[in-house]
């Protein structure tokens, strides 16, 4: 038997084979990425909206300069609830992050600094420091009883004192609600899920 001469590769081959061997791994890098910009178009449409928490208003459950992400989908199929963390549309160039506080037909009223859901106590203290008071604004004043519409929802943010929100606006139409807040994702090393409270007696 005769051993067979090694196939010895020209220049030129072996030239052809490293940019076929790399043009195939730009055409999967290619491919990965857009797979990935379109999962991601398709989740940004459909399914999440990112926020950008701009100001303090919501300190220091939620703070100024984190990004999270809303799940635009969970409304379409339930009903927003109190204690919820939303993201709603509050101008044609501004969205507001706050916190679900009064639902559609109840009562809400302001006694000495808290906030009372048809005649009950509201229990806020899991995020609320018990120093804080909650000040009256243009719509619902220190001492006021309101009602919330049908369609809508009394909204405050956690920084009392530093909040534009239903006192002051008023109640929001459930039609401009974004999403429920999910998760915050930047800056990295405070990625979280998002925290929403339930509460008993009212």
């Amino acid at each position: 038997m005769y051993d067979s001469e090694p196939e010895v590769l020209t220049q030129t081959e072996k030239i052809s084979s490293v940019i076929g061997s790399v043009g195939k791994f730009i055409l999967s890098f290619l491919e990965t990425v857009v797979v990935a910009l379109v999962i991601s178009v398709v989740l940004y449409l459909f399914i999440m909206t990112p926020h950008e928490v701009v100001g303090n208003s919501m300190h220091p459950t939620y703070k100024n300069g984190e990004m999270l992400m809303a799940n635009k989908v969970l409304y379409k199929i339930k009903e927003p609830t109190r204690g919820d963390v939303i993201i709603f549309k509050y101008s044609d160039t501004q969205d507001f992050i706050k916190r679900i506080i009064g639902l559609p037909g109840e009562t809400v009223m302001l006694k000495d600094g808290k906030l009372y859901i048809n005649g009950n106590l509201l229990d806020e203290s899991k995020y609320l420091n018990s120093s804080i008071y909650t000040n009256g604004g243009d719509y619902l004043k220190e001492g006021e009883t309101i009602t919330v519409p049908q369609g809508r929802y009394f909204v405050c943010g956690d920084n009392r004192p530093h909040s534009s929100d239903s006192r002051m606006f008023g109640p929001i139409d459930g039609k401009d609600i974004k999403g429920k807040a999910w998760i915050v994702y930047f800056p990295f090393d405070q990625f979280r899920l998002v925290k929403h409270e339930s509460y008993s007696g009212v």
